[in-house]
Parts: C-alpha cells; structure tokens; sequence
C-alpha cells in the first residue's frame, strides 16, 4: 500500500483521540494504569521506559507515578544530539528537568549521567497512531522506534517492546514496510492484547 495510505490512516486515527475530552482523557489514563499493573512481565521488571503524550496521547503520567510508587526506575526518551533518527533514554523522576525538544515535545535535560543503554531496559512502552489485529503499529512516521527496537527484534535480548493506544486507534488492518516492528503486546485502557510473533 501507498505511503499515502499510511498518511491518511495516520490522520483519521489522530483526529479520532483529538476528540477525546479531558474527562474520558483522565479516566483513560487512569484505566491505562491498571492495565499496565495487570501485566505478568512486571514481576522481573526493574526499569521501564515511557513517553509524555503530546496529540491526544493517552496521558501516561498516571501509569509513570505507579512506577515510581513500585521503585521502578522510568526513563524517557531523548532525540539523539549527534545520531540523526535516534533515541536516547534518560532517567525521569520527579526533580527531573524537561525541555522541549524539535517537535514540541517534553524529554529530559539532556544529561550524561541519567541516560541508560537501551540494552538495560526491561520495557519500551512506545506510542504510536494506528494497530491491527495482528500487532502491526502506525507511529508517526519518523522512525525512531522501529529503528531502535530493530536491534532485539527475533531476540530474547534487549527490551520487550508493548504498545500503549486509546482504544479507538485499532483498525481491521494497516499497510506494513520492511522496517516497521510488529508488537508481541498493546495495552489500551480496555484491554491487553497479546500476540506470538
């Protein structure tokens, strides 16, 4: 399928979680969380990365206090400075200052001392626009995520990649390239979805 295709999926799908209000916002991020503590992976897990949603994201706040409540170390991602399309993880806690980055986005300061090789993650909870059925994500068409999991994909190595989306952002099926990595898990505030790859 066209990249046109992906674009206007990207659209339709982002224009249905702008519409979601601030009251079924709050009530989703909080329904995430729950979700999210249900998940079995978490009884190895001892660092996690997230993301601050931006563009009717659902909100992930809620889900990284819970994290810091259990003592799990949460990062967050940093666009790279020097490697163009790449992401660094930088420790998030409470104290921790944030800026924002090209595309208007909060991350952390950067700061060589918080950053955490993505090896050492136990979870990358990405975002993206659009899932299917089978697991297939529609981020927004920069890359970084598929470009920094494609390392561990076919590996039991490296961190386990879960999906974090509104319910709204399923579709029946998305157009996939080469480069896009399908998830094992997507958690949205009404379901876990699990899928063998």
């Amino acid at each position: 399928m066209s990249l046109s295709t992906r674009q206007q999926i990207r659209t339709l799908v982002r224009s249905r979680r702008q519409s979601i209000n601030q009251e079924q916002q709050v009530i989703h991020a909080n329904n995430l969380m729950t979700r999210v503590g249900e998940l079995s992976v978490l009884s190895t897990t001892r660092k996690v990365a997230l993301y601050l949603a931006t563009d009717g994201e659902l909100d992930t706040l809620p889900t990284i206090q819970w994290f810091w409540q259990q003592g799990i170390e949460t990062y967050l991602p940093v666009i790279h400075p020097f490697s163009k399309g790449q992401l660094l993880f930088l420790r998030y806690a409470q104290d921790t200052p944030l800026v924002l980055n090209q595309y208007k986005i909060l991350e952390p300061k950067l700061n060589q001392q918080a950053i955490c090789p993505v090896s050492e993650l136990d979870i990358i909870f990405t975002p993206l626009v659009a899932f299917d059925d089978s697991g297939q994500r529609l981020g927004m068409g920069g890359g970084y995520y598929d470009r920094t999991l494609a390392p561990w994909e076919n590996t039991d190595l490296g961190p386990t990649a879960i999906g974090l989306a509104h319910d709204c952002q399923q579709v029946d099926t998305l157009p996939s390239e080469s480069w896009d990595i399908p998830l094992t898990t997507i958690v949205t505030p009404n379901k876990i979805w699990h899928w063998n790859k």
